[in-house]
């Protein structure tokens, strides 16, 4: 990854009246900025996600909300959807600053080993690669692109209160009711107000159909984001806040959508393992192209490889062969 490489600007806009949306840079290619929402409340904002946190700390936060006439201090109360760095990285500056409370789910912990301790988090990812069948070269690769990295983690930082369901968040937009959505990440929620219809999907839902699971954490995160869209089809939707992108309407096409891209991975899947033993690092290549696999995009490939495998596992369909090292599976 390349973090010296130009970074976008921060831009503050409005969506509609009382909600802003503030598009932040982010150091990743093919994904160069994160949404967080800013909504009015009183004479203050409830800010949702944050940013993640670059070296020039708050900067770019405080350029996009100047652009809608507001300051960090303004935040009456930060919202975070999940923990990952670029939806919580700038939480502990946000919360020095403005001296609100932080509201998060209770499964945020998944990212304190990365906080805390970054060299070990990226022991354990290069071993997991190692053990997926990455090959010497593309493990030291990542080492030396990652070693010393910044995480975009500012510091960990736990919850004032859990975001659960039950919890309702009010502004002048109207009351945001909570709903889990675990997948993308453990900690996931949306938030969704009724009388509108209004959703804040975080990036359980984006307007460019990429799905994402943050393996490792759960037995199946697979099955999980399967069961939030579920639980986000039996609401009443109108326009959606997505993580990244531009506002969208029609959210039941985006779950169809995503529904569709999940099996089609699956499929993928299973034809690779009816050929024959294969290692999760094999199966990447199979549901993103071996051509599309680089340095950008091989983690993320990995991450989805693990993910099926384990979800295929769970359902009977697929199993790991004894004492292979690196690691392979087959079809059941």
């Amino acid at each position: 990854m390349d973090t010296k490489r130009k970074r976008e600007q921060p831009r503050g806009e409005r969506v509609v009246p009382g909600i802003w949306r503030l598009r932040l840079p982010l150091p990743w290619p093919g994904v160069p900025h994160v949404n967080a929402f800013a909504f009015r409340a009183g004479y203050g904002i409830v800010l949702v996600d944050t940013g993640y946190a670059f070296e020039d700390g708050t900067r770019g936060l405080e350029l996009a909300l100047a652009q809608v006439g507001a300051r960090i201090e303004d935040v009456s109360l930060l919202v975070c959807t999940h923990a990952h760095t670029d939806h919580y990285g700038l939480a502990g500056p946000i919360l020095d600053a403005a001296g609100c409370e932080l509201w998060m789910h209770p499964a945020w912990e998944h990212v304190r080993a990365l906080a805390d301790d970054p060299d070990g988090a990226l022991d354990r990812r290069i071993e997991v690669a190692r053990q997926s069948g990455v090959p010497p070269a593309g493990l030291e690769l990542y080492e030396r692109s990652r070693r010393g990295e910044h995480t975009g983690i500012a510091r960990a930082v736990p919850p004032d209160r859990e975001l659960v369901p039950g919890v309702e968040i009010e502004t002048d937009v109207g009351t945001w009711e909570v709903h889990e959505t675990p997948g993308h990440a453990p900690s996931h929620v949306v938030l969704h107000e009724p009388e509108s219809g209004m959703l804040v999907s975080g990036d359980h839902l984006l307007g460019r159909v990429s799905p994402f699971f943050d393996h490792g954490h759960t037995p199946d995160p697979v099955a999980e984001f399967l069961v939030g869209l579920e639980r986000v089809e039996q609401l009443e939707t109108g326009l959606c806040l997505p993580g990244h992108g531009r506002p969208f309407r029609d959210v039941p096409r985006k779950i169809a959508a995503n529904r569709l891209e999940i099996e089609r991975h699956l499929e993928r899947v299973r034809v690779a393992l009816a050929d024959g033993t294969r290692t999760a690092f094999e199966v990447a290549g199979e549901i993103i192209g071996s051509e599309n696999l680089n340095p950008a995009t091989a983690a993320w490939g990995l991450q989805l490889a693990l993910a099926y495998l384990d979800h295929l596992g769970a359902r009977g369909e697929a199993v790991e062969v004894d004492g292979a090292d690196p690691r392979r599976w087959r079809a059941a």
